[in-house]
């Protein structure tokens, strides 16, 4: 990875890094003095030149172990943000700093491998949003997800950097399923912490993550890929990596269980149904005695019934999830007015307004939960067009992926399907973490079909040139 970019100039380095000694000499009294009250604040900052000095040595490491370890850092991230000017500021803003600029770099050092076909799709609802920051009722707070966005598509466009040719793939799929070691470790020790003792009925996993459903569409992304780790003829295991993998998989759906996701669960099943379908049908016998297994676990049991009460506004009376969110979506769109159609309030707009339009609110400063409605208020019919461009770019260019790789591509338009069904009932786009892996994996995907198409496009323009 070393060799991607070209090294520093010697004395510019050195001069770099004794300016970069002289500020942290100066710097680092104050910043004790400020965060003695946290040893996890304390420890930002030694962490923080860790990765400038990463970022120096080789930006695509840097990148893999910020992957590696993403899944488990909210519990940190949470605890470092400090408050200054009323902006909330922290470790985890800075590592998204680092991830963008990693991109800049890459792009500029290796223009070639810059997807510019599947980018014009990203730049249109990157632009519409940018125009959404301007309209923004609350600018910081657009700001920082507007940053956040542009986080996503930083990733995807790193991914090219990873992948030379689809045997490359495999390398992206072995770092996201490591990455979720450690939450899948600190799921069961939640589990055994707080789950086993209160009873599993109200309890609902997070593991690292800052809620359960981040979690659970996680685990649904990590099981996917589980699956073509063991199914891919590309992905060569050890039989003691197998074994170990084929375990690991009844233990992330278990897992997923305990989220109590509704919506990851119906994705993952989509997943594995289609796969049945389309590679292996005798997996349609399990995927038959999954939900009546499922059922036996009694928090599953209370999520499934209790979509069939609580489907009515009635005064004092408490509506289920699915039939709250009827009713924000309801009330969000009505509210809509005819001029604000093409370009909607601004990006943020529908948590700032929600007190507002929604008369169930509590004051609550609730997200849309459909990412679809969301768009639409926010960025207007213009964002949500730019937003289905964006996705069916993506769909027909993974498609060409199985020329090279046939359950990659299914992989890989799985996600894509995934991502679309849970965009219906979640604020996915506030997902950061798991943003991060989804759109990493298909950049990956799509460079795969940018390395088989980069061949052929050459010799199209060598046989022209010779003509």
């Amino acid at each position: 990875m070393g060799d991607v970019l070209q090294s520093p100039h010697p004395v510019a380095l050195t001069g770099a890094a004794l300016i970069l000694a002289l500020a942290v000499g100066l710097a680092l009294p104050l910043y004790a003095d400020a965060m003695a009250e946290s040893y996890v604040r304390l420890l930002a900052l030694p962490a923080l030149l860790m990765l400038a000095i990463l970022f120096l040595y080789d930006r695509l490491m840097l990148l893999a172990l910020v992957l590696l370890f993403r899944a488990a850092g909210d519990l940190v991230f949470e605890s470092t943000r400090v408050s200054l000017g009323g902006i909330a500021i922290g470790f985890g803003g800075l590592v998204n700093a680092f991830v963008i600029l990693i991109a800049v770099l890459l792009v500029a050092a290796r223009p070639a491998r810059f997807p510019r076909r599947i980018a014009s799709a990203w730049a249109a609802f990157l632009a519409v949003a940018a125009v959404g920051v301007g309209m923004a009722p609350d600018r910081a707070d657009a700001l920082r997800g507007y940053l956040g966005l542009l986080s996503y598509f930083a990733v995807f466009v790193s991914a090219f950097h990873f992948v030379k040719d689809e045997r490359d793939f495999k390398v992206c799929v072995k770092l996201v399923l490591l990455s979720s070691l450690l939450p899948a470790a600190y799921g069961l020790a939640e589990l055994a912490a707080h789950g086993l003792g209160g009873g599993l009925e109200a309890f609902r996993l997070k593991s690292t993550f800052s809620h359960p459903n981040i979690f659970a569409f996680y685990l649904t992304l990590v099981l996917s890929l589980s699956l073509y780790a063991l199914k891919s003829p590309m992905v060569a295991l050890s039989p003691l990596r197998r074994a170990l993998l084929t375990a690991y998989v009844p233990l992330l759906l278990g897992l997923l269980l305990l989220t109590q996701t509704r919506s990851a669960w119906v994705a993952c099943f989509a997943i594995f149904a289609l796969y049945a379908l389309m590679f292996e049908r005798r997996y349609l016998v399990y995927l038959l005695l999954a939900p009546a297994l499922a059922l036996l676990v009694p928090g599953v049991r209370e999520r499934v019934l209790d979509l069939g009460s609580g489907n009515e506004m009635v005064q004092y009376a408490k509506l289920n999830s699915f039939a709250w969110r009827l009713q924000i979506w309801e009330y969000g769109l009505r509210w809509i007015r005819p001029e604000n159609l093409p370009l909607g309030y601004g990006l943020g707009a529908f948590k700032y307004f929600a007190p507002t339009f929604f008369p169930y609110s509590g004051g609550v400063n609730f997200g849309a939960h459909n990412i679809y409605v969301q768009i639409l208020f926010e960025l207007g019919a213009l964002g949500l067009a730019a937003f289905a461009w964006l996705f069916a770019r993506l769909f027909a260019t993974l498609r060409r992926m199985a020329a090279a790789d046939r359950l990659g591509a299914f992989v890989a338009l799985a996600l894509v399907v995934e991502y679309l069904i849970i965009s219906a009932s979640d604020n996915v786009l506030a997902y950061l973490a798991f943003n991060w892996y989804v759109w990493f994996v298909l950049g990956a995907a799509c460079a795969v079909v940018m390395s088989r198409a980069a061949p052929d496009e050459g010799a199209t323009r060598t046989h022209g040139g010779t003509a």
